[in-house]
């Protein structure tokens, strides 16, 4: 098994389409002219200056531990450790410069993880190198002169989380012990390591997550906007979705298929971004409903529904949908009823999803009609969403997910 082969399906997805994405191509252009224009000091430089370097000679312990991860995730580059002055458990991985991969690990969280837990983040980390993370610029886009297009910046951090699930699964290839990787994300999330204070379990910290799955049966109970623009994924998530990953066919013989194990991962990140497609509760219902109707009546209402618009929408719709049988007349009656049954059942956030992907259908077909533009506005005003929330998904060009 190669590193390659258990990173998260749902982080490859995303991160070539972010690659495609005109936002990104042109900011990682502007990254490497920038780069070609400094003449100051590059990270390594930084790093000597700003913190230790743990050689082999110092700490031939961490040196066994980073050999055996590079090894198991194939990696051949020359690796730096460092460390610096820190209360908090951190590590980080910088983008690669001149042949070099450079690790950083704050003085408490190497004080307080033993060997596994170190195994673990050390992968981790590494893992972010492994699968060239580092090529998505997000925090550039997200901190640059200007906000990026909302729908790019949901974009970006929906694939974020789900490149931290495929860090998580190095950490564990190289751990090869659920037991310290779930203990290490314990400490990591609580800040603790002393037993005599917490003693550690694995089934209490797996309960906190069966408690946060439950808010995800609840009508009207979705991700609050404020998880969407979150870059990692919740602690209690991160070990629901490690478990289920020691569990498959990718970590032991005779377990869990592989495209199971990736539709249990799209459910637990589900709670960080709602899919109201294909959900079961009164919430996504009436969401799927309002959805239907007003994409509908946005395609149809100038010139009728376009070859390119069909297509956007079959991209949503199950294969049982025919949209030459659909009745537009009656769905554009029912669309106002429709609307308030989904703004009193969901929540913003869901109803947001639901705007952003209205935007979508109606950028099938550029430039976008001042009578599709007005349909929109007032479905927004409807449900309540932020009415700037429109303007910033028709200016984007973020592609189909």
């Amino acid at each position: 098994m190669k590193a390659a082969d258990i990173r998260c399906a749902s982080d490859l997805k995303l991160y070539q389409a972010l690659l495609d994405n005109t936002d990104v191509r042109r900011a990682r252009e502007q990254i490497e002219r920038l780069e070609e224009k400094r003449k100051g000091p590059g990270v390594r430089r930084r790093l000597l200056s700003t913190s230790v370097r743990l050689s082999r000679s110092i700490s031939a312990k961490l040196h066994q531990m980073a050999d055996h991860c590079l090894e198991r995730l194939g990696i051949e580059s020359t690796l730096e450790l460092y460390a610096y002055p820190g209360p908090m458990y951190n590590a980080a991985c910088f983008k690669p410069e001149e042949g070099r991969v450079f690790v950083i690990f704050s003085s408490a969280l190497l004080e307080s993880f033993v060997e596994k837990e170190l195994l673990f983040v050390m992968g981790h980390e590494l893992g972010h190198h492994v699968y060239r993370h580092h090529e998505i610029p997000i925090g550039y886009i997200l901190r640059g002169k200007g906000p990026p297009p909302a729908a790019l910046a949901l974009d970006l951090f929906s694939w974020s989380r789900y490149a931290e699930v495929s860090a998580d699964r190095a950490g564990a290839f190289c751990a090869q012990d659920l037991q310290s990787v779930v203990r290490a994300l314990f400490k990591l999330a609580s800040g603790l390591r002393d037993e005599r204070v917490v003693q550690f379990s694995l089934d209490e910290f797996l309960r906190q997550v069966d408690d946060m799955l439950a808010f995800g049966e609840q009508p009207g109970q979705g991700a609050p906007m404020q998880d969407w623009f979150l870059t990692h994924p919740f602690s209690p998530l991160r070990v629901k979705a490690l478990t289920h990953f020691d569990q498959s066919v990718l970590m032991r013989s005779g377990g869990i298929a592989e495209s199971d194990l990736e539709d249990q991962i799209r459910q637990i990140m589900g709670l960080m971004e709602p899919d109201y497609l294909k959900g079961k509760t009164e919430a996504t219902r009436a969401m799927r409903n309002l959805f239907l109707a007003a994409a509908i009546a946005i395609a149809e209402v100038f010139e009728g529904i376009s070859d390119s618009e069909r297509k956007v929408l079959k991209s949503f719709l199950e294969e049982g949908y025919a949209l030459e049988k659909l009745d537009s007349e009656r769905l554009r009656e029912v669309l106002p009823r429709r609307i308030k049954a989904a703004r009193e059942q969901a929540s913003l956030a869901q109803r947001m999803q639901v705007v952003r992907d209205l935007c979508l259908v109606a950028r099938a077909e550029r430039p976008v009609a001042a009578v599709e533009r007005e349909l929109l506005e007032e479905t927004a005003r409807g449900l309540e969403v932020p009415p700037d929330f429109v303007a910033q998904c028709l200016e984007a060009s973020a592609e189909l997910d």
